[in-house]
């Protein structure tokens, strides 16, 4: 919900917003600052964990972008999928949610700890804003206390 607040306050609606945390969060919001909606899936972390640690075989690593999707090794090819997996899977569902919100000018925000790692990639995402959970959280604060 902060994540919301703050995208709408500082940003305007209709918008997107993407959390890259422990889960990858994402949350629709109206023209009028209505929460719509959202969808959540595993983090990239988790994912990469649990693809290392359910599997007999597989190497930890570490989480960064590959220079190319077709890896040359194990590594490079769990790297390439992870990433590059939820570039893709990042686009289709932000495709998909304005789609199904049937308006223009829907602005997607990104924010959390793994956002650096794909934002870059990702023609869909508008705006990298880290602290936006932060903001959020001091706007509804400042609400509250009649601040606002």
């Amino acid at each position: 919900i902060a994540n919301a607040v703050a995208a709408f306050e500082l940003y305007g609606g209709p918008c997107i917003t993407i959390d890259f945390g422990t889960a990858t969060s994402f949350g629709a919001i109206s023209a009028k600052g209505e929460f719509l909606g959202g969808a959540i899936c595993p983090g990239l972390k988790l994912a990469a964990d649990a693809l290392t640690e359910r599997t007999a075989k597989l190497p930890r690593f570490e989480l960064v972008k590959p220079e190319s999707v077709i890896g040359r090794n194990t590594v490079a090819n769990m790297q390439a999928s992870i990433v590059y997996g939820y570039i893709g899977q990042i686009k289709y569902l932000v495709n998909r949610m304005k789609r199904e919100m049937g308006v223009e000018g829907i602005k997607v925000i990104a924010t959390g700890g793994l956002a650096v790692l794909v934002a870059g990639e990702s023609s869909v995402i508008d705006v990298m804003d880290g602290l936006l959970t932060l903001k959020g959280l001091r706007i509804i604060y400042e609400k509250n206390a009649g601040k606002a």
